[in-house]
């Protein structure tokens, strides 16, 4: 994960304005670039410490996820559900990898709570990486709350429309069926049946109500 974390160490110091922001990033650095038990333990502080900036617990996590420690859980998951896509990014690229059985419970959490639709886009795409068996039901959850919305939040639905198509569950074909009937869903819905069925591929698919 080092180009990961270079992108994300690019971004940050982009963010620091002061002298003392530069030397505290610094620190943090050569605790990260430290393998050791104590620099580790220094990381976790990091992430529960008061007055923490959120970069600097932003690195922590990543460096402690990306080595499997599991004290990283939390923040990571405070951040797939967070306000910036770029830090949603980062956090579910970690979580793929650190293998937290805790992980899909909570990313189907955030995907299907509606009040968080708008920060979902992660959280879905994580759940379909994941493949765990929380996936499906959070997909379909999802999914069928959105063809229902007046607002349809079209980012989200598609992810899930290919997240269902990934993993190939036959639970999900009435609800690709719902979809395709939407016109900014129905490449990636016939796309998904396809996927799904071995056939489907053409404009029309599979019609409403067919079985197999």
């Amino acid at each position: 994960m080092e180009e990961e974390f270079r992108a994300l160490l690019k971004r940050v110091r982009a963010e620091l304005v002061s002298p003392a922001e530069f030397a505290a990033h610094d620190k943090l650095l050569a605790l990260v670039r430290s393998d050791s038990r104590a620099a580790r333990d220094r990381l976790a502080g990091v992430l529960v410490a008061p007055e923490q900036p959120l970069w600097a617990r932003e690195i922590a996590a990543f460096a402690l996820g990306a080595k499997g420690d599991r004290r990283a859980f939390e923040t990571l998951i405070l951040l797939l559900n967070y306000r910036e896509p770029v830090r949603c990014a980062t956090a579910a690229h970690v979580l793929a990898r650190l293998r937290d059985p805790r992980t899909a419970r909570a990313a189907a959490a955030l995907a299907t709570n509606p009040l968080r639709t708008a920060y979902a886009l992660y959280p879905v795409r994580l759940l379909t990486e994941l493949r765990a068996p929380e996936s499906v039901p959070a997909l379909l959850a999802t999914l069928e709350r959105l063809l229902a919305a007046r607002d349809h939040c079209w980012p989200v639905a598609r992810a899930c429309v290919e997240g269902l198509g990934a993993l190939g569950d036959r639970r999900a074909e009435a609800t690709l069926v719902a979809a395709r009937e939407h016109e900014r869903l129905r490449p990636a819905a016939v796309a998904a049946l396809a996927r799904l069925t071995g056939r489907g591929g053409g404009p029309h698919g599979l019609r409403s109500g067919s079985s197999t």
